[in-house]
């Protein structure tokens, strides 16, 4: 069974959907015995700078009805959070428990972000989803750096960057380029067909 690690910022939106289809397709094929690891990559640190929910929130008009028209539904901008530092922090606090939880956890902070509209750096927030997951602790920023900074030592470019044992790829589902200053982006499905053998077969 193949090792499968991804860097990722939670509040990336092509992670998002690049993690939700893959997920969508591993139950597609009975594969839920195959985890994902997935691990910290905070864009705030890779650009020393914090990411604006403005910012974010143009990404996504631009991208949903390409690619995810499902997805998003409930974003808004006005409650991004200040940081994502504690939402890693929390995820990798669930990966110490086991893959499984961490996996649901990494999911459940990003769906209250996008589909909820949640300030995923509210304490209260990040509570709620610790407890429906068994989670007595949030898990710690040194948790976080401690991830962040094994994912430059292995390469990591990106969010999100893949890791399938000793391969490694930058966004292999997306197909993202500029046109008149707009994004345009499409499933490459190829690629994706190759990273579902990789991960499934």
């Amino acid at each position: 069974m193949p090792k499968i690690e991804i860097y990722a910022d939670v509040v990336c939106p092509f992670a998002y959907v690049g993690l939700t289809r893959l997920m969508e397709k591993r139950a597609s094929l009975g594969r839920d015995d195959v985890h994902l690891q997935i691990r910290s990559w905070p864009l705030e640190l890779v650009n020393n700078e914090p990411v604006e929910g403005i910012f974010i929130g143009h990404e996504i008009d631009e991208i949903a009805p390409q690619i995810a028209p499902d997805l998003f539904t409930g974003f808004r901008a006005a409650n991004f959070p200040a940081s994502s530092m504690p939402s890693l922090a929390l995820t990798a606090a669930a990966y110490d428990l086991d893959d499984q939880t961490g996996e649901k956890v990494a999911m459940a902070v990003r769906r209250a972000l996008f589909e909820n509209g949640q300030d995923v750096a509210d304490t209260a927030v990040l509570q709620a989803i610790a407890e429906q997951h068994g989670l007595t602790s949030l898990g710690t920023e040194d948790q976080v750096l401690s991830e962040y900074t094994r994912g430059q030592e292995r390469g990591a470019v990106g969010s999100p960057h893949f890791f399938i044992d000793d391969d490694s790829q930058f966004c292999p589902v997306l197909d993202i380029s500029k046109v008149d200053g707009h994004l345009k982006v499409n499933v490459d499905q190829p690629a994706m067909d190759e990273l579902i053998n990789r991960c499934f077969a």
